[in-house]
């Protein structure tokens, strides 16, 4: 999305998005987060509820960890192992499993960061109490709702693997929309808590994958 057809960064997309985006996230907190998220809660049933447990930001960062882990392995019995992070770096950094976890990792890390300094309330506070609102610089959990950490560590790992693998795409990005969405039906967030998600999760991924392209280039 945010790509050039040579793997370079769109800047002009970016820019779009990130205006998009900025629009869609202010109406979301000043007019439709509440109508929609009462609409979406009517929708909320188990499956959505084993979605999240399944991809939680956490579960990707682990699981993508393994798979990188195991390929690393994999390639340290084919060809020797040396202690150095150069190595490790060397036999790792063109695989597709580094690129995915590259994603991942660069979205939670700096979303957690995000969702400290915007410190929005989570749902469940307007659902008990009738209370929302933002409280910047908060550590408790319950006031990082924006943006998802589901929908980034989501849609960072699943658009890295629709771009390695272009005929998935439609079902990557499916996924991801779906695993997103079903935060809001199970009460976990809002939804311009997942178009932030799902507009930095996508920004991470393609900054990824120019990174990678350049570095191999280089």
């Amino acid at each position: 999305m945010f790509l050039t057809n040579e793997n370079k960064l769109n800047f002009g997309g970016i820019l779009l998005g990130v205006v998009v985006t900025s629009v869609l996230v202010l109406a979301g907190v000043l007019w439709f987060d509440i109508p929609v998220f009462n609409f979406l809660r009517t929708f909320n049933c188990k499956f959505f509820v084993l979605l999240g447990n399944i991809f939680s930001a956490k579960n990707w960062v682990v699981l993508s960890a393994i798979v990188l882990l195991v390929f690393f392995m994999r390639k340290s019995i084919q060809t020797g192992f040396k202690f150095s992070f150069k190595d490790m770096y060397d036999k790792v950094k063109g695989s597709y499993a580094f690129w995915i976890f590259s994603s991942v990792f660069l979205a939670v890390s700096t979303g957690a960061v995000l969702k400290y300094i915007i410190g929005r309330a989570r749902p469940i506070f307007y659902q008990e109490i009738g209370m929302t609102g933002f409280f910047p610089g908060t550590s408790d959990a319950a006031f990082h709702s924006m943006p998802s950490g589901h929908a980034m560590a989501s849609f960072a790992g699943l658009v890295m693997i629709g771009i390695l693998a272009p005929r998935a795409k439609w079902f990557t990005w499916t996924l991801a929309t779906v695993i997103a969405v079903s935060r809001v039906c199970a009460g976990f967030h809002w939804p311009s808590d997942i178009i932030f998600g799902a507009f930095w999760g996508i920004l991470c991924a393609n900054l990824v994958r120019a990174w990678m392209v350049r570095r191999e280039r280089v």
